[in-house]
């Protein structure tokens, strides 16, 4: 099929690219700005981008006419006070330009609406589906509870909350019912309603097995990342106040905060499970969400066994990627002289080759590690040359491996507050080297920044030593 891509530079729309390329779909991207989309280039084939602004109706007649189908998957909540007119402009010219097209269906993602008081932010919503629901092709809209997934706004919220405070000074609204759902769920629910004349002209809630508070998705988020967390709620926090408490803890909005805060303060669950039954899917529980957002790789398309890394020698090495979200990241380049005698290099590193530069400190991490119960220096490596996923170099995990595509992901097994990778890609004559952290608490982040200073000359002597 042709399907017509909106927000695909979104978090939802970049996921769903992925997982509709993978099923050999044509898509057609809008986006606003051609120069800001930067699509995987094992991909490029298999989709057409068009640049278009759903606020300028004349900008619309790029959108080809022979698609046969199309996700409304847009919103403006974060990018202006007037964001409820803007969205339902955008949905007004979506819909008398896709009227005009081959389009036999439209989904539309939304959230899930407690009908008897809504919000600003679900108010705009449920217009923005009413108006959709008036075009010529047939509707589907679907009505999702909070996302659980790397990159979702809400999920990052609840993120950076508990990772940077251990003792939480709330609102009421945290006892709050809610009804979170994995983003690998979102994917099948989209993808399975695609052209299924049983989901045209509904409306269906999809959410998770789990109807929790806000509060509990806090503590179960720390309980999953092994951190004791204390959370007072007390009553005087306003939605103005609250807005703010997110706005200076989190790395949101203050706009994105506001409408959420509005939001957080109604019960949101499902009424039905009834597109659930209809599809045959079984969300997974939180537990188990959390465990797909925060993977040892992120995969396109999302895969529940991701952090097995099984069969990753069959995916595309630009559909894996080290966690982009809630970590720190170091990052240098060098100019290589000869590619292959670096990758060479690269591929025989540490076991008794050893790591290039700085040898005595790598060796003395190693000691500390052993020290503290960690696996120190292991058993080196299986072979001083050749490697494969899952092989041990030192305190490391090869995670990926791909002579082909140059690139190497390591993944620390040492005893550290998080989780680490060094990642290594050449590209043309450009060594690229990424030091990956995912600090786990305050504690993971002061082991971060007392490190930079070692960083400095570790990292660069040893990419300077490989690119040479």
């Amino acid at each position: 099929m042709k399907i017509l891509l909106t927000g695909a530079t979104g978090y939802i729309g970049s996921h769903l690219l992925h997982t509709l390329v993978s099923a050999d779909h044509t898509v057609v991207c809008c986006v606003r700005d051609t120069s800001r989309f930067n699509p995987p280039e094992s991909i490029r084939n298999s989709i057409e981008i068009i640049q278009a602004d759903f606020l300028d109706y004349d900008s619309l007649l790029n959108i080809p006419e022979d698609i046969d189908a199309a996700y409304y998957l847009m919103h403006s909540m974060s990018g202006s006070a007037n964001y409820q007119d803007m969205e339902l402009t955008c949905a007004h010219n979506f819909r008398e330009v896709v009227s005009n097209t081959n389009s036999q269906h439209v989904i539309y993602l939304g959230g899930i609406l407690n009908e008897d008081n809504l919000s600003d932010h679900l108010a705009s919503r449920k217009a923005v589906e009413a108006e959709l629901a008036k075009g010529t092709y047939n509707f589907t809209a679907i009505r999702s509870g909070i996302v659980v997934g790397s990159g979702s706004g809400s999920f990052e919220i609840i993120r950076d909350l508990v990772e940077k405070l251990p003792v939480m000074i709330t609102p009421k609204w945290l006892k709050t019912r809610c009804q979170p759902i994995s983003i690998l769920d979102v994917m099948q629910f989209l993808v399975l309603s695609l052209g299924n004349p049983n989901t045209y002209n509904k409306v269906f809630d999809i959410g998770g097995p789990n109807i929790l508070t806000y509060r509990q998705m806090l503590l179960l988020y720390a309980k999953f990342r092994k951190l004791r967390r204390w959370i007072i709620s007390v009553p005087v926090l306003t939605p103005r106040l609250s807005s703010y408490w997110l706005y200076l803890v989190t790395a949101t909005s203050y706009r994105l905060a506001h409408a959420l805060v509005s939001s957080m303060k109604i019960d949101i669950t499902c009424k039905d499970m009834e597109l659930q039954n209809l599809l045959n899917i079984q969300p997974i529980d939180y537990n188990s969400a959390l465990s797909v957002a925060l993977p040892d790789l992120e995969l396109h398309p999302l895969s529940e066994n991701s952090s097995t890394h099984t069969q990753l020698t069959n995916v595309p090495s630009d559909w894996i990627h080290t966690p982009r979200h809630g970590c720190v990241k170091d990052i240098k380049t060098a100019k290589v002289i000869d590619d292959e005698n670096t990758l060479r290099k690269i591929w025989a590193i540490g076991g008794d080759t050893g790591w290039y530069y700085a040898n005595w400190l790598w060796r003395f991490r190693a000691v500390l590690d052993t020290m503290m119960g960690g696996v120190g220096l292991g058993q080196g490596r299986r072979d001083p040359n050749d490697l494969q996923i899952n092989d041990k170099i030192d305190f490391w995990r090869v995670c990926y491996v791909s002579k082909k595509d140059k690139r190497l992901i390591l993944f620390a097994e040492m005893k550290v507050p998080g989780e680490a990778w060094l990642e290594f890609q050449i590209n043309g004559n450009t060594l690229t080297q990424t030091a990956t952290f995912r600090p786990q608490g305050i504690l993971g982040r002061m082991y971060w920044y007392a490190l930079l200073p070692f960083h400095a000359f570790i990292f660069r002597g040893l990419i300077n030593k490989l690119a040479k």
